[in-house]
């Protein structure tokens, strides 16, 4: 049992911005009093859960929408938080020139534009110490005939290469996928294979992303994630639920049993710890739900379902493996899974100084009708529709 709770006390969750700021469907954006209206109130934000979690010590930023003037002193500013700033997100879907495509679009200005925007994220990282430049592409068509399918992957892989050039010997380029939308008919980087096989031409600098709400229903992504472990190309996670699409839900609420698969991977490749570079980011968007209280409710379901892939014996699951016996292989994991392990990460939280209870304690802070008084003026974050 020391060596679940060493691990699980080594873990690190890093928290997105903009999961802060207000969010919702596509046809509304809900407010909520107390939402951040700039970066450094996102940071503080993110603060209070690792306070209360004692697991998520960085903080993603997305540009532009944690746009400063100065980046190296809003990095000062998250360590006098007691967190720092993780991955930059880069965005190139929320410009009328992106209407068809980015680095893809048959038009070489746009691509420009987009390109110098990757391009200048790398620069905040140079600024705020940032090791991962996280990408994702809404480019693709809706019709068939629309472009050449052939020459956006020609364009893609042209500015892919130009980007990762430009990355420091500490950087790395995290390249996410996503099955459909808003592109209906072809997506440029639709799947795990289409984001590995441009990430293996790059190089070792060039990882996978996995978002866990950009599968086709009925994936198996806990494959998806061996494969990458195997092939030394799996680099971050967004995680998140979904029940239909990408739903951007509290991660572990639609599927658990998922989540706990997924980790039992990783557990079983010997990722888990910091050091093998796998960044556990999540990225959720919450329409309906206070932010905080979500937020450190989604860092609960990942610890809970790495600690129930650390408790699978191991030992008994290779031995039916091999025996060929499916029911107890079967068995072993689902022994795993229906343990209650909510006593052990009370006792964990409890060594490490923590209340047991993280929401409660949050909600006894204060601390939400604080930043409600403090933050009643002003322009709310969002994402904006």
């Amino acid at each position: 049992m020391t060596a679940v709770t060493d691990a699980l006390s080594r873990q690190e969750i890093e928290l997105p911005s903009w999961a802060f700021g207000n969010s919702g469907t596509r046809f509304k954006v809900f407010s909520q009093p107390g939402v951040p209206r700039s970066p450094e109130e996102k940071i503080a934000d993110a603060a209070v859960v690792h306070k209360y979690t004692g697991v998520a010590p960085s903080v993603a930023l997305h540009i532009p929408w944690d746009k400063v003037d100065d980046y190296a002193a809003l990095a000062a500013y998250a360590k006098e938080q007691g967190v720092r700033l993780g991955a930059i997100n880069s965005n190139v879907f929320q410009d009328d020139d992106y209407k068809l495509g980015s680095v893809t679009n048959p038009d070489p200005r746009i691509r420009r534009k987009a390109t110098d925007h990757l391009l200048e994220c790398i620069d905040i990282m140079d600024a705020t110490g940032s090791r991962d430049l996280k990408l994702w592409f809404s480019d693709g068509t809706n019709y068939p005939g629309q472009d050449d399918l052939w020459d956006r992957q020609d364009r893609l892989a042209e500015a892919l290469r130009e980007v990762y050039d430009r990355l420091g010997d500490d950087q790395r380029m995290l390249l996410e996928y996503k099955l459909f939308e808003p592109a209906f008919y072809a997506t440029d980087v639709p799947d795990w294979g289409t984001s590995y096989a441009h990430c293996l031409e790059l190089g070792p600098k060039a990882v996978v992303c996995i978002d866990t709400g950009h599968h086709a229903p009925g994936t198996n992504i806990e494959f998806i994630v061996a494969f990458l472990l195997r092939a030394k190309k799996l680099g971050a996670f967004d995680f998140n639920s979904r029940f239909y699409a990408d739903d951007d839900l509290m991660v572990g609420a639609a599927d658990p049993f998922q989540l706990f698969r997924i980790m039992n991977e990783i557990v079983r490749g010997d990722a888990l710890d910091p050091d093998r570079g796998i960044a556990f980011m999540l990225d959720q968007c919450h329409n309906i739900e206070a932010k905080i209280p979500a937020i450190i409710r989604s860092v609960m379901n990942v610890q809970e379902a790495t600690a129930k892939a650390l408790l699978v014996d191991r030992d008994a699951l290779r031995k039916a493996q091999q025996d060929g016996d499916v029911l107890a292989a079967n068995a072993a994991i689902m022994d795993a899974f229906n343990t209650d392990v909510r006593p052990l990460l009370a006792d964990l939280r409890i060594a490490q100084g923590l209340d047991p209870d993280p929401v409660a304690a949050y909600h006894r802070s204060g601390y939400f009708e604080q930043i409600t008084k403090d933050r009643a003026d002003g322009q709310q974050a969002g994402w904006g529709a």
